[in-house]
């Protein structure tokens, strides 16, 4: 596809057009298929227009407004659980059984440590879990 400026030599409007290439451009002229706008001209012929190319500039998320506003949203997830749960570390799934097992339903939650395979195996024997992303506060 090809994106042209075109101008009306009639009423002088400017404005922009697709076409499939080149060739095509030249057949809906020939034809009297393009027209202006504004005034129904079919004077109409493209103008010099610089290519657009691809800078070398790369894509970060960080930059992104969709990433900003979910890490804002996790980061606030982090502050609520650290302010209303207890951190077990690296002792998680020792912690959730014997909160479960010895029926401790009314003790302060928990959060730490676990890799999928003891997630998998908590949930296995009905203890419930959940993941969530995490951030480290030395991500900035």
């Amino acid at each position: 596809m090809i994106k042209y400026k075109l101008n009306c030599k009639d009423c002088s409007k400017k404005f922009n057009s697709w076409f499939s290439s080149s060739n095509e451009f030249e057949k809906l002229k020939k034809k009297k298929f393009l027209s202006c706008p504004l005034c129904n001209s079919h004077k109409v012929e493209k103008s010099l227009m610089s290519p657009s190319v691809i800078g070398k500039k790369k894509y970060t998320l960080k930059n992104d407004n969709k990433y900003k506003k979910i890490r804002k949203k996790i980061k606030e997830y982090q502050k609520f659980i650290k302010n209303n749960f207890e951190y077990v570390g690296d002792n998680f799934t020792y912690k959730a059984r014997s909160i479960h097992y010895n029926d401790q339903k009314n003790k302060k939650g928990i959060y730490g440590n676990a890799s999928s395979e003891e997630i998998k195996e908590l949930k296995d024997e009905g203890i419930k879990t959940d993941i969530i992303p995490w951030i480290n506060e030395s991500e900035n």
